[in-house]
């Protein structure tokens, strides 16, 4: 029986090989289909990485705090001015009352960040330098190359040191041990104690979201930034032009004699993160900490409130969606392969009508006629398929190094465009099939 059906399989090959040319343009859809299948699916995969790896990048379960800065709306008399409430901004006392009133905080670090250039050996660098507490690397997952991070206490007493991203490491210290090294930023020397791995993750698209890119950054205690560099709550009058000064929105105006108004922001942070310990409690923390900062804030909305995770989650679906929509075009273009291998195997069967009649004269039965075209149906099919595989990694491949981006392809993709393509040639190369064998032999040997 098996030596049978190697026969039939046999002549279906050597149908195949005979008409080569319409063998492989019946094969085209398949292959075609396949490779966007793969494509697709490992443009999906890639995005879904990057967004795991942006999630982590953000923390789990963190809340971000940043002050609003009005835009000027009009000229603004003393008389409004005087009605207006005064808030203080954001600053390290709202941080350390979230830290003593709201339950469920696991971790949480002010931030402030000032721009200057970066010195060392007469090599002048522009940088910026992140004010954070020592939980904010516990909060964003920084690990260390080497070094240490800066504690409490060199946290609490604004003390001169700094951990400096890879980036400022390669720029500064390519051939030296930056460890205990001093670095000068702005006017103040800074001691190195401790250098950040590299990341290759790209994340300026959220950096509204509580992300930063710290591969360019050195990352110094809070307080020193606001004893050392700049504290914009430490307000002063204008020293020439005269003018009202007033208050609204976490923002310093000052109204001079010409009647134009100047905005000077004094929030003294320009941001707070907040990790929960449960992610349950987001939602209902979030709105805690709205009512409580407006509390502290006089009654003035000059703040807002994010949750990143929950921003990054919602473009998953909203890619995952968009996935599923391109999967199911790619899975199109593979039904109309399908089609095309039943439209061609129908055609075949009208051309060999007398092969047939023939073949079941001498003694073939119904089965062998199925064998032998179901055969030539799988075997175009399969060849696609195959194909097809490898002209979605090569698709792949080119979409990341042309494009820019990331794609994984995945054996489970793999797998399943191919299954896919091998049940085409079964499902729709049955019926033709089926058709040949049901073919009575006597008219099919006087069919001219």
């Amino acid at each position: 029986m098996l030596q049978r059906y190697m026969h039939d399989i046999i002549i279906a090959l050597e149908a195949i090989m005979s008409n080569k040319m319409k063998s492989m343009l019946t094969a085209l859809g398949i292959i075609f289909g396949v490779a966007a299948v793969i494509s697709m699916l490992a443009i999906g995969n890639g995005a879904q990485q990057e967004i795991l790896e942006q999630i982590k990048m953000v923390g789990v379960n963190n809340i971000v705090i940043v002050p609003m800065i009005e835009e000027d709306k009009s000229e603004v008399t003393e008389g409004e001015s005087q009605s207006k409430k005064f808030s203080p901004g954001l600053t390290l006392a709202d941080a350390e009352a979230i830290r003593k009133v709201i339950p469920g905080v696991e971790n949480i670090s002010p931030e402030v960040s000032y721009n200057s250039v970066l010195q060392y050996k007469g090599i002048r660098y522009p940088a910026k330098v992140q004010g954070v507490a020592v939980d904010y690397f516990k909060l964003y997952n920084l690990p260390l190359e080497m070094g240490l991070y800066f504690n409490s206490e060199q946290d609490k007493y604004g003390m001169p040191v700094c951990v400096i991203g890879s980036n400022v490491r390669t720029k500064f210290f390519n051939e030296t041990n930056p460890l205990g090294q001093f670095i000068k930023f702005g006017n103040i020397w800074l001691k190195v104690i401790g250098v950040l791995k590299k990341t290759d993750i790209k994340v300026s698209s959220f950096d509204n979201a509580g992300v930063n890119v710290y591969n360019d950054n050195i990352f110094v205690p809070v307080t020193t930034v606001l004893l050392r560099y700049n504290n914009r709550a430490t307000v002063n009058k204008p020293s020439s032009g005269g003018g009202v000064i007033f208050f609204s929105g976490g923002v310093l105006s000052v109204s001079s004699s010409s009647g134009s108004t100047e905005k000077l922001n004094y929030n003294q942070l320009d941001r707070i993160i907040v990790q929960m310990s449960e992610t349950e409690s987001l939602n209902s923390t979030t709105e805690v900490l709205s009512r409580m900062i407006l509390r502290r804030h006089q009654g003035v909305k000059d703040y807002e409130i994010t949750v990143p995770e929950m921003l990054l989650k919602q473009q998953q679906r909203t890619k995952d969606i968009f996935n599923i929509v391109l999967g199911a075009i790619a899975g199109i273009s593979l039904l109309v392969g399908g089609i095309g291998i039943m439209n061609i195997m129908f055609a075949s069967v009208m051309e060999r009508i007398k092969e047939i009649g023939t073949r079941l004269a001498i003694g073939a039965k119904k089965a062998d006629i199925v064998a032998q075209f179901l055969s030539e149906a799988i075997l175009i099919s399969v060849t696609g398929g195959l194909i097809g595989v490898i002209l979605g990694v090569v698709l792949s491949y080119l979409i990341t190094t042309i494009f820019e981006i990331k794609t994984i392809v995945s054996l489970i993709s793999v797998i399943l465009a191919f299954g896919i393509s091998a049940a085409v040639g079964v499902i729709f190369g049955y019926a033709p099939a089926k058709k040949a064998s049901e073919r009575d032999p006597i008219e099919s040997l006087r069919y001219e």
